[in-house]
């Protein structure tokens, strides 16, 4: 997922609000709160400029795996036996194998309507099984 500065932005000036009008109802002076504002933006704007940098990098790996050639994965047992993280695995074999057969599908490239017809199931069923699977797995994408 690429950083998105506007975002950050956002959800910092929100955090950061919250932050100063509690410390206000502390008791903390105007200057002090202002150093902080000054020195938490400076922080910010640091990270800022990390992540900015490991988006560049992560575009450059991207196009590296690409070219590299990529296991071939014909089933389930394939799928899991690559995952390289634990826990990432751990949650995956808790995942019933009809949903997996689906992510399978559509790592290989089927539309959810050519998936529906081939397990016969719902289209409908395809898309709330894959969108609960993201639910999941989103605390593996954000790291």
């Amino acid at each position: 997922m690429a950083y998105n500065k506007a975002r950050e932005e956002l959800k910092w000036l929100l955090w950061k609000t919250a932050e100063e009008q509690k410390l206000r109802e502390l008791g903390v002076s105007e200057d002090r709160i202002q150093d902080l504002h000054v020195y938490d933006w400076a922080m910010f704007k640091s990270e800022r400029n990390y992540y900015n940098h490991i988006q560049e990098v992560g575009d450059y790996l991207e196009t590296v795996a690409a070219v590299e050639e990529q296991p071939v994965i014909r089933d389930i047992d394939d799928l899991l036996n690559e995952i390289e993280n634990p826990e990432l695995l751990k949650a995956l074999m808790l995942v019933d194998r009809l949903t997996l057969q689906i992510v399978l599908m559509k790592m290989d490239g089927y539309s959810a309507k050519q998936i529906s017809a081939r397990l016969g199931i719902a289209e409908e069923n395809v898309w709330v099984r894959l969108s609960r699977l993201r639910k999941k797995l989103k605390k593996f994408s954000d790291e």
